[in-house]
């Protein structure tokens, strides 16, 4: 890179950070600090303990994109005074090209924060994966989605629960439901919802042909007590069962589980991860209710009657991860081919999301 190329990276970047201005408006994202701080400040703003959390967890997510905002700033105030300087000085210009991805690393983030700074973005996300039509094949897919996303959770620190488990009759899982808490969780999952396809030499198959696969990918974000959606008791249907997974003599001897069925959308979702009936019902509800928000959601963007998700099959997938006869794991969306499949899939997901992440806004 010539001192010509980084100058017009540094323009280019420079105008990343002036329509990121826009957007946030980092000064009035200061006024409001300062009034948090003031209202923190009175004794009796302490007493309604859900406002002072509600604004506690709005003072934490400003300070984080605006401390984000300010780095990313003062990175390219700095570049462009050294870049001035470097006119006359071919060691400074070398350093600022080997500093360069970091320049360009700050932008990106202070952009993923503001991608990540919707309603519910900072929420835990509920996700759940349903194999398709398949059997043992497909069942399988969805165990090593499942294993992606555990590792993408061990990567950033992030806590998964299980929620309901089932086991394939061979090997992988008829479904599997689990909570993934960390911060912007719902942020990030967001973008796998939907249809994941797998192409691959059957493991299962005693001629090794090759086979695709499809997965479904559910999620949708932890809401909070203060969202209500109601349900009325003649929409669902609740069945109890006897739970198949781990955890000990008492589940696997009760009926404890629970299975809610929406019967206008046709929602199933699934609750076995306690050995209390009650509160695998209580679960269970919860699940349903942010599943029904986020298709309320989708209802009012896509401007049509709420729905279920699409058919597991072709033409509704988001993404295809091929492993014969080449490796690419291609998005639907981002339209970004990645040859590192053996990486994604232990889960080294992070440039994939934000490819997504980049291409919808």
């Amino acid at each position: 890179m010539d001192s010509y190329e980084y100058g017009e990276l540094l323009k280019r970047l420079r105008n990343a950070i002036e329509n990121i201005k826009k957007i946030i408006k980092p000064n009035e994202l200061a006024l409001r600090l300062q009034e948090i701080e003031k209202l923190q400040q009175d004794p009796n703003f302490w007493n309604d303990a859900k406002t002072a959390g509600d604004v506690g967890k709005q003072k934490a997510k400003i300070t984080r994109l605006l401390e984000t905002y300010q780095r990313a700033q003062g990175s390219i105030d700095d570049a462009s005074e050294l870049f001035e300087l470097s006119q006359n000085d071919p060691d400074t210009l070398e350093l600022l090209v080997e500093e360069s991805s970091q320049l360009e690393d700050s932008i990106k983030r202070v952009e993923i924060a503001v991608m990540l700074s919707g309603e519910h973005d900072s929420s835990n996300a509920i996700v759940t994966i349903q194999p398709g039509a398949g059997g043992t094949e497909s069942q399988d897919w969805g165990s090593i989605l499942y294993r992606m996303y555990l590792r993408w959770c061990e990567r950033r620190g992030f806590k998964a629960e299980i929620l309901d488990y089932q086991d394939g009759e061979e090997a992988g899982i008829k479904g599997v439901a689990f909570i993934i808490k960390g911060e912007n969780a719902y942020g990030y999952m967001k973008s796998e919802n939907g249809i994941h396809r797998l192409v691959r030499n059957s493991p299962f198959d005693a001629n090794a042909k090759r086979h695709t696969s499809f997965a479904s990918v559910q999620v949708s974000p932890e809401l909070n007590d203060d969202i209500e959606v109601n349900i009325e008791e003649k929409d669902i249907r609740i069945d109890t069962y006897r739970a198949s997974g781990a955890g000990g003599q008492h589940v696997n001897k009760t009926e404890s589980a629970i299975r809610i069925t929406h019967l206008p959308t046709g929602i199933v979702v699934q609750c076995q991860n306690d050995r209390s009936q009650h509160k695998n019902k209580a679960t269970a509800l919860k699940m349903l209710q942010s599943k029904l928000y986020e298709l309320e959601k989708e209802r009012q963007s896509e401007g049509v009657g709420m729905r279920e998700k699409s058919e597991i099959g072709w033409g509704h997938q988001i993404r295809s991860y091929v492993l014969s006869p080449y490796q690419q794991v291609k998005d639907n969306r981002s339209n970004i081919a990645y040859s590192n499949v053996d990486a994604i899939l232990d889960g080294d997901i992070d440039s994939v999301i934000e490819g997504v992440l980049v291409a919808k806004n």
